[in-house]
């Protein structure tokens, strides 16, 4: 394969084709070039699982201490002073964009809300809540799965988190999915950041409202015990209490909401799985794992490289981004026995969907326990469930999400 090849292959990463199917260029990819230069994305891709995992561990050459801030350093100074918020956002401390020490103090905070005691003392919440939407699906022989289901189980559950009125989750959205939209390339257009210093705008003066009831009126909540932890000093501070807040308000919808409709529309797609799953109960956790696996929610996660250093190869300097294609690490064939098929019996299943190590993902317990309870649930109640649309629309607003846009079912 020549280099034109690879640039040709290179050029079709921005394209729409590549947000509705990666697979087949990542394939390419990892066996040509598995630590890449993208021309079309302005930073390196890592495809291989065994250098993904390199980039995870390495915190000290790898970064995630600025590895936002850097979508806006090629902005003339006056450009730049047009998103003040972004800028102070992600230049501050915050739990997505720290590296140890800050990280680990932030990080062993937020584990002590979601130690598996408490996660598992959600079940029975969680359970009502599936339930309810999905006797609405069986009043009206069907449902949109991403709208009625997948996005808005997780979003109570982040209201009931920080204490939010239910009326606040399609705001929470907004604010996400605007916060997201920049991610995934370098040198985002001046509208696409316009679009993230809104929602960072608008989301950050409402937590900061929640934030300051709930230090005159604590409760059991997670927020309350977060503000706790502020009036500590030297344990959270007040910027670093609010970007936690956000970051509890993305990552608290967006990877559950792909869990679930990614989930749905597989087993759904793959008869032989489902029918496996209707059988067995048991399988379940099993289903959630290929899930995650084989549709990753976090298809792609940037690193800001702080020393040189040599990967697969390649010589990777100072200042430039590295992105962990963790959909094609989760298909590395050197990883995973015939990668590309759907198997919910697979086992071993050591996947990275939800990262490694320091930096994996807090809420990932949270996250299968509501894939588990929705798979489980639907099985018993509608074992006759169908696909009404059979292709599946990829939302291609969010890189760094594989997310459903809509997927239709019959009860």
């Amino acid at each position: 394969m020549t280099d034109g090849a690879v640039a040709n292959l290179d050029a079709r990463i921005a394209t729409s084709e590549f947000d509705v199917d990666p697979y087949e260029i990542l394939q390419r990819l990892r066996e040509l070039d598995p630590v890449h230069w993208s021309e079309s994305i302005d930073g390196w891709l890592v495809t291989r699982f065994d250098d993904v995992l390199t980039t995870f561990r390495n915190f000290g050459e790898f970064s995630n201490e600025g590895r936002f801030a850097r979508s806006a350093d090629y902005l003339a100074p006056a450009q730049r002073a047009r998103f003040p918020r972004f800028v102070e956002h992600y230049t501050s401390v915050g739990l997505l964009h720290s590296d140890p020490p800050d990280h680990t103090r932030l990080r062993a905070l937020l584990l002590a809300a979601f130690k598996p005691r408490v996660i598992e003392a959600m079940r029975e919440r969680i359970q009502a809540l599936v339930d309810s939407f999905l006797d609405r699906a069986a009043a009206n022989g069907g449902m949109e799965v991403i709208s009625e289901l997948a996005w808005e189980l997780p979003s109570t559950v982040l209201c009931d988190l920080l204490g939010a009125p239910p009326q606040a989750r399609p705001l929470f959205k907004r604010w996400a999915d605007g916060i997201l939209s920049f991610q995934g390339v370098n040198r985002p257009t001046l509208e696409a950041l316009a679009v993230v210093e809104d929602a960072l705008e608008q989301s950050r003066s409402y937590l900061q409202g929640l934030i300051d009831q709930r230090r005159s009126e604590p409760t059991d909540d997670l927020l309350s015990h977060l503000v706790a932890a502020e009036a500590d000093g030297e344990r959270l501070s007040q910027a670093e209490l609010l970007s936690t807040c956000v970051t509890l308000m993305v990552a608290g919808q967006e990877t559950t909401t792909a869990l679930i409709g990614n989930g749905v529309y597989l087993l759904l797609a793959h008869p032989a799985a489902w029918d496996a799953l209707l059988a067995d109960r048991s399988l379940v956790r099993g289903a959630v794992e290929e899930v995650l696996r084989f549709e990753s929610p976090i298809p792609r996660q940037p690193r800001l490289m702080v020393k040189e250093t040599e990967l697969g190869g390649k010589l990777l300097r100072p200042g430039e981004v590295v992105y962990q294609m963790i959909n094609a690490a989760n298909r590395d064939p050197e990883r995973f026995d015939e990668p590309d098929n759907f198997d919910i019996l697979r086992s071993p299943n050591r996947h990275i969907a939800f990262g490694q190590g320091r930096h994996a993902c807090i809420g990932a317990p949270l996250s299968r326990l509501e894939g588990q309870i929705v798979f489980e649930t639907i099985a018993e109640r509608f074992p006759r469930l169908a696909l009404i649309d059979p292709k599946p629309r990829w939302d291609p607003h969010k890189r760094t999400s594989r997310v459903l846009e809509s997927l239709r079912v019959s009860v």
